[in-house]
């Protein structure tokens, strides 16, 4: 993993995938026989909703869906949308009359029935989605923001085929017990939307098999293997739902993070009444990262994790949450923090030594546990949001060649001491759930300890790596819950490596 050209802000280049600040997920994107995805962007919508015990129009919802799916498809061939991002913004003062007092934060799960129509005909596809912890504002609107893979639908015929939402239900659980605990939903509530809303999300048009436009002859697939048949339209498992039926495969082969968790960089609540704190045992997951490290010296840029082969991310999501309500004294707080642990395997950099001489290198980085938080600070118009991931990185050269000659530098050439990595990724950033694009900028310490035999080359890795102002761009995919892999991205999906497309 060679030098590259660096990162910078204007010219960041991970797409942010709609309302939900999805990464994009490497391997769900495409369908048989598809030509390009497309996405016209988050569609709005306005819902009516309703318990079983009140007016089934009693709260009013509005709903932001968006989906990627392929431009076109193929007879007999199975096209999967995704991915699905499902946020739905209700009122705080609605959503207290629907939940016990004193809740703070829930976990939901979102059931929408689909509706994919072709050639007159139709069929209803389940898209089952989850939302992890969100905290509880005192008095603004509190927006759920659900992803998850969804079936594969496969057509019989070509022709265009639209895909629309009709009726959905959303399940609303405590967020201190895991969900395969088994406890029952705190409340369920069925939505429809509102009088003049089509629904409709998305449109892929399919064609026959090798690309041909329809023929009015029905075709056969190539393999011999049985279709959805002429005009048919068959909704199939999703590859993970599949797969968790057929097998039990160990999903995130991590082990379970360890350490003490470190929120002194994540915005501190003002002064005022104490917060409410609450200890969780955290539900774990796991997750792949891609990033790239600036070094502001070498004018390049270095990958962290290998994008062929990634070390998982191992996770203790929602492990502690504090709160305070907007009319307590010092005003509205919530953070919820989730411990990390990330081993990263070895990294290859190129740099040039003084501008003029090659030198290939072996960096080892050493990681101490990482805390994520998420929360919010104050009350709207006023009100914050914020994403941080904390944790101290030392890092050791090794492996090291001269212009191809191999020059030992001992088995201690490593940054003096631990320097701070502070990662901050706003709104961008949702949750630990579903991810998205971190940044930061660390002071790498002088190097010590290189060389053998009385040689000191301290001073060479010094000058030409350490010092301030190096950019880390960090993306986080959604994650998996080895409990419940059917509801979760599994198995982990990778994000795209910041700098690898043009900015949008």
């Amino acid at each position: 993993m060679h030098t590259q050209t660096p990162v910078t802000r204007a010219g960041r280049s991970v797409k942010v995938a709609s309302v939900a600040g999805l990464a994009l997920l490497a391997g769900l994107l495409s369908g048989g026989g598809s030509a390009a995805d497309e996405s016209a962007g988050p569609v709005s919508l306005a819902a009516a909703c309703g318990t079983e015990d009140s007016d089934a129009a009693a709260v009013a919802a509005t709903v932001a869906l968006s989906v990627d799916v392929p431009a076109t498809g193929e007879v007999d061939r199975p096209v999967q949308p995704g991915p699905v991002s499902f946020a739905l913004t209700l009122s705080r003062a609605d959503l207290a009359g629907l939940l016990p007092e004193g809740a703070e934060a829930v976990v939901s799960r979102a059931a929408l029935k689909v509706r994919v129509a072709q050639n007159g005909e139709s069929a209803e596809a389940p898209w089952e989605l989850n939302a992890p912890s969100t905290p509880l504002p005192a008095d603004s609107d509190v927006t759920l923001v659900h992803s998850g893979e969804v079936p594969y639908v496969t057509f019989g015929a070509a022709g265009d085929v639209d895909f629309s939402v009709g009726e959905f239900t959303v399940e609303l659980r405590s967020a201190t017990a895991a969900p395969e605990a088994g406890e029952p939903a705190l409340a369920t509530v069925t939505c429809r939307l509102k009088e003049g809303e089509s629904g409709q999300v998305a449109t892929t048009h399919v064609i026959e098999v090798g690309g041909n436009e329809p023929s009015g002859t029905p075709t056969t697939p190539a393999d011999g293997a049985a279709g959805a048949g002429d005009g048919d339209i068959a909704v199939e498992r999703s590859a993970a739902a599949a797969a968790a039926e057929e097998e039990d495969p160990d999903w995130c082969p991590v082990e379970q993070p360890v350490g003490e968790m470190d929120a002194s960089e994540a915005p501190q609540a003002p002064p005022g009444a104490p917060l409410r704190a609450t200890e969780l045992p955290g539900t774990f997951m796991c997750a792949n990262a891609l990033g790239l490290a600036n070094v502001r010296k070498l004018n390049g840029a270095m990958i962290i994790n290998n994008p062929a082969a990634p070390e998982l991310i191992s996770v203790l999501s929602s492990k502690r949450s504090f709160a305070r309500a907007a009319k307590e004294e010092g005003g509205a707080y919530a953070r919820i923090d989730s411990l990390a642990n990330l081993d990263l395997p070895d990294a290859e950099s190129t740099f040039l030594a003084f501008g003029f001489q090659p030198v290939t290198a072996m960096v080892s980085f050493e990681n101490g546990p990482m805390t994520i938080s998420i929360g919010n600070v104050g009350s709207a118009p006023n009100r914050i949001t914020f994403s941080t991931v904390y944790f101290e990185q030392s890092l050791r050269l090794h492996d090291v060649k001269i212009n191809g000659t191999p020059l030992d530098v001992g088995s201690n050439c490593k940054t003096s001491k631990p320097f701070k990595v502070v990662l901050n990724g706003g709104e961008a950033y949702k949750n630990v759930g579903v991810g998205g694009l971190l940044e930061g900028e660390v002071d790498i310490p002088a190097f010590t300890g290189c060389g053998t035999g009385g040689e000191d080359l301290n001073p060479l890795f010094t000058a030409s790596l350490s010092g301030p102002g190096n950019r880390i761009f960090m993306n986080q995919a959604s994650t998996c819950n080895p409990a419940s892999p059917t509801r979760s991205y599994c198995p982990p999906p990778l994000p795209e490596l910041p700098g690898t497309k043009p900015s949008t």
